[in-house]
Order: C-alpha cells, then structure tokens, then sequence
C-alpha cells in the first residue's frame, strides 16, 4: 500500500471511528481493512470485526502498513476503498466555492451532519475530499453525505435556480438573525482567504453574519456552524435538542 496521490483510484480512513463509519455506510465501496497487532486494545474493533464479517471484507494485521501511511502513533486501523461518485438530492445544500483547507473541509464535512445537511456542492479549484488529511478530520462524516464536484458555480445555478440561494458575504445586503426561510435553499460560502467575489450578489439573497468589530471577519468553519444553526433551527425539536446535550 503506497502514500495517497490524488490521481489514486482509491483512498482510505485513518483511525478506528472512520473506518467504522466507513464500513457502515460504504462497505460496498471497501477493498480492505488493516489493523495493528495490538488493535484488541481498542474498544472499537468488535464492531470492526462484526461488520467486516458481515460484508465478507477481510482483515489484514500488518503494522508497517499502519506505520508508512499514519502520521500518528494512535492510529490502530485503516479502511482501503475505492473512490466512489454520488448522486446529490434536491434538498438544502451547502455549497463551497474553492475550498482549498483540508483541515477545514474535514471541520464543515462534520458539522453538516450535525445540522442534518447532506448534500455538499464543491466549486473548482478545490481541496481533494479523499485525500486522506480530510477523512480523518472529518471522523468518516464525509460517508454520510452526498458531494459533488461543479467546475463553475453558473452550471450548478442552472440547475438548482428554484432554490433559494443565501450567498454568505461581508457586502451581505441583509442580517442573517432578519432571515429566516421554510424553502429548500443553498447556502453559499467563499473561500478561506477571500470569501466569496461581488458576482454572487447577484445571486439570490446575500447574508451577512454581524460580528464586532475587534475582527475582520469569521473563518469558514466558524461562519459555516452559525449559519447552519441559524438555517437548521426549525429542524430540531426540543426532545432531540436536549438528547444532543446530554
């Protein structure tokens, strides 16, 4: 097994959670999983073993596999499988217009699912979701979501021009807290060093999230997370609100 290379036509998930995730929502898509020999340590690798078991996916124990491709000394098993493509549902969106931070695409990719978006649009020039880095951030919430690849943001407004679509921008023409919406809709975010060009304001509705003025502004994980509260409030009743604090 060789370092990732994203002309790869496979990938794989570092650690036991995303290699659990991966096997729960992609296992048709899995090539194999390698485990350390100390492995039994772990309080994950039942599940491992029982899913594996499941889905006919064979388990190999071979340490200078697990060396070679993690960086850290905590990784206890990886998950090899082959890149897959999706098929995105017409239903709220995130859109990312030249994302280029791993580490911040793995962030999104899990907040999203806390807010019960799966459906992520990426706009070229942009970071590789398979390579390995966002994966691991993502802790394998990048299997539960559906993402496709646009390569300008006019072809995927084409499509999806009956959304309503919230372009998240400094020159926002209204208050995120005065907008409130029970559409389906696609929020849209620019890029970490330069947010999004004055061409989306074109586009639907632009919003700004107020903030004070001891900072010029939100980075994109932060901004993302307030405005999918702000978008997902309806979506949770007070039962799950509670259940999610506990």
């Amino acid at each position: 097994m060789k370092i990732y290379k994203k002309s790869d036509e496979t990938s794989y998930a570092l650690g036991v959670f995303p290699t659990i995730e991966l096997l729960k929502k992609r296992p048709q898509d899995v090539i194999r999983v390698v485990v350390h020999s100390s492995i039994e340590k772990n309080k994950g690798y039942p599940l491992i073993q029982k899913l594996c078991q499941q889905y006919h996916i064979h388990i190999d124990r071979h340490d200078p596999t697990i060396q070679k491709l993690s960086p850290k000394n905590n990784c206890f098993a990886i998950g090899i499988f082959k890149k897959y493509t999706c098929e995105i549902e017409d239903q709220n969106h995130v859109v990312l217009v030249n994302p280029m931070d791993m580490g911040n695409m793995g962030t999104i990719m899990r907040t999203m699912l806390g807010f019960h978006y799966h459906n992520l649009i990426i706009i070229k020039p942009a970071v590789d979701i398979f390579d390995p880095k966002v994966i691991r951030s993502s802790m394998g919430a990048i299997f539960h979501l559906n993402i496709e690849y646009y390569d300008h943001f006019e072809t995927y407004y084409d499509k999806y021009q009956h959304h309503e679509i919230y372009p998240l921008m400094l020159k926002g023409a209204k208050n995120i807290h005065k907008v409130s919406t029970n559409h389906i809709h696609s929020l849209v975010f620019g890029n970490e060093s330069s947010g999004l060009p004055d061409q989306y304001l074109e586009y639907g509705q632009s919003v700004f999230i107020p903030h004070s003025s001891d900072i010029d502004s939100l980075n994109l994980s932060m901004a993302l997370g307030l405005t999918l509260f702000h978008f997902s409030k309806e979506q949770f009743n007070e039962k799950e609100v509670l259940r999610e604090n506990v």
